[in-house]
């Protein structure tokens, strides 16, 4: 049973209805922390998580429609958030946009298109800004937090069709580190997690999976591919104490592949 060192605190990660997303709800919970998360469509399927969240951990969790290529919508996602809850310790920028929407910018060099592009920043960059923003000013009101940017390895080693992903994840990094630099007055640390490739719906819509599946197990010298709950001891840390002079940085988790 995991000891609830995180009770009378708040999460707020968005995308918590699969994939990392949804095992970042988990784990928060499992330490007796209140959770609020965000979803894309599927108000059942978040409904479901509710459900399961509190009749397993005893805590609170409520779920909150968000267009993340819309992130000035964050602001009134937070103004149902006040209501039902009256603090807010960590914020987790986990959302990611694939489909439709990456027409363009999940692409070979040559056939990158602007529009498919821009929303990657969109929803990459720009909502964590906003989401970021929001959550700091309710940060500040309890005397600090920890806001967390999810990345991925996609910066530091070539992955067929992921420019526009990669870049992305470079430019948040980069503002994770401005966004350190500037909230450390105001006891918010800020920091990155940086997965290898996990094994999630997100990455098995890649046309190539089975292809990028069968590399990362040849370059890690774990032999596997990465799992969600890979990720959420990184992130369970940087909320917690124990990590309370770290700031501004990127945690590398991808089984040693990026090595290789």
């Amino acid at each position: 049973m995991s000891e609830k060192t995180m009770q009378g605190k708040t999460l707020f990660v968005s995308g918590g209805t699969r994939g990392i997303g949804k095992a970042i709800v988990y784990a928060f919970a499992a330490k007796g922390c209140d959770v609020a998360f965000t979803y894309a469509s599927s108000a059942d399927t978040a409904n479901e998580i509710i459900a399961d969240v509190e009749a397993r951990f005893g805590v609170k969790c409520r779920a909150y429609l968000l267009n993340i290529l819309e992130p000035l919508t964050y602001k009134d996602v937070y103004k149902l958030f006040d209501e039902d809850f009256s603090r807010l310790d960590y914020f987790i920028s986990n959302a990611i946009i694939s489909g439709r929407a990456v027409v363009g910018g999940f692409a070979p060099f040559m056939r990158l298109k602007p529009k498919g592009l821009s929303n990657i920043w969109t929803a990459t960059v720009e909502a964590f800004v906003v989401g970021a923003q929001e959550a700091a000013k309710r940060m500040e009101m309890v005397g600090g937090g920890s806001i967390i940017s999810m990345s991925s390895t996609g910066n530091l080693v070539y992955t067929p069709n992921y420019a526009g992903h990669g870049t992305n994840k470079a430019a948040v990094e980069t503002m994770v580190r401005y966004a350190a630099a500037e909230l450390g007055e105001k006891n918010i640390r800020v920091n990155a997690v940086s997965g290898g490739p996990i094994d999630t719906d997100a990455l098995k819509a890649f046309p190539n999976y089975e292809e990028v599946k069968a590399e990362v197990v040849k370059r890690s010298p774990l032999s596997r591919m990465g799992d969600a709950t890979d990720l959420t001891g990184a992130c369970l840390f940087l909320c917690e104490n124990g990590s309370s002079w770290l700031t501004g940085q990127t945690i590398v988790i991808d089984g040693g592949t990026s090595f290789q």
